[in-house]
């Protein structure tokens, strides 16, 4: 099986499982079905296709438990996209193609909305894991010292000319709030799978560094290459606004070299797994190279 035919089977179940139990969960139907608003708006399911992609890489069945980890796991990066848009962090009418929450609902129902995915995410993957390992990995990446944190620098960063050349500070920034979430979604799947070779531990490790880290660089170079059509929220805007990014930092044609670089180190991790899922997920830079 490759990435396309593990994507056309998993990502209809996935989003099956977040419409039902959204519904089913959430006590007040409005509040769920402003939550449910911004995690059904589409997207492209990174995060959960990753996490299930390793158990596949590591020979896991995948059941209905595993699908609700999964989506424990989307719940929570939709919660960082919400209060990412909001007024006060990057102020953005449309993600995914939609209207953003608070453009659609309001600013406090969308504060709300994502106060209640976080939790609710952290939930699902306690109840399908039964497992405090996960809880920790994912509480430790979307925290202080993971997301959050990296999204605090990103605001102390903006128009910030202290910073703009500091290669150090952009590349810490960019993996807290960007590939701290990504590299979870590995790490919960080999301990979750109960995984002890040292050899696939180690290359599982450094597919999720080398994605984690080059998935900023090439959504830095969507806002360069693409219309907002396209990307389905707003484009052109960093350079504008201020942000210090890799991107402002070597310009287009080295952040492509850097890029590339990941990418080759981290397909050639990979490769010891015989299923080739894992590497075609850097495919999707692409359109960007």
């Amino acid at each position: 099986m490759d990435l396309k035919e593990f994507r056309s089977k998993y990502t209809p179940i996935i989003d099956n499982f977040l419409k039902t139990h959204l519904t089913e969960e959430i006590e007040d139907k409005k509040l769920g079905e402003i939550m449910a608003y911004s995690v059904l708006a589409g997207g492209k399911r990174l995060r959960p296709l990753i996490f299930l992609s390793t158990l596949k890489s590591l020979d896991m069945s995948i059941t209905e438990k595993e699908i609700r980890i999964a989506c424990g796991i989307e719940l929570i990066h939709t919660y960082s996209l919400i209060h990412d848009d909001l007024p006060a962090m990057d102020n953005d009418d449309y993600r995914r193609g939609k209207l953003t929450g608070h453009k659609k609902w309001g600013e406090a129902q969308a504060i709300l909305a994502g106060d209640g995915l976080l939790p609710l995410g952290i939930q699902w993957i306690a109840q399908a894991s039964q497992n405090v390992k996960l809880v920790e990995i994912i509480s430790e990446a979307v925290g202080p010292n993971g997301m959050v944190g990296g999204q605090y620098l990103d605001i102390d960063a903006t128009n910030n000319e202290s910073v703009k050349d500091n290669a150090e500070f952009i590349k810490k920034m960019e993996w807290l709030k960007t590939g701290c979430l990504l590299q979870a979604s590995v790490q919960m799947a080999y301990v979750y799978a109960k995984c002890i070779d040292e050899a696939k531990i180690a290359a599982l490790d450094k597919f999720a560094y080398t994605f984690g880290r080059s998935y900023q660089i090439y959504d830095d170079l969507v806002d360069l290459v693409e219309t907002s059509e396209q990307a389905g929220k707003a484009t052109h805007k960093d350079e504008e606004e201020g942000k210090n990014n890799t991107l402002t930092l070597y310009g287009a044609k080295q952040s492509r070299k850097q890029l590339q670089d990941l990418v080759d180190q981290g397909k050639q991790a990979i490769s010891i797994f015989e299923l080739p899922i894992l590497g075609e997920f850097f495919d999707l830079y692409q359109k960007v190279m």
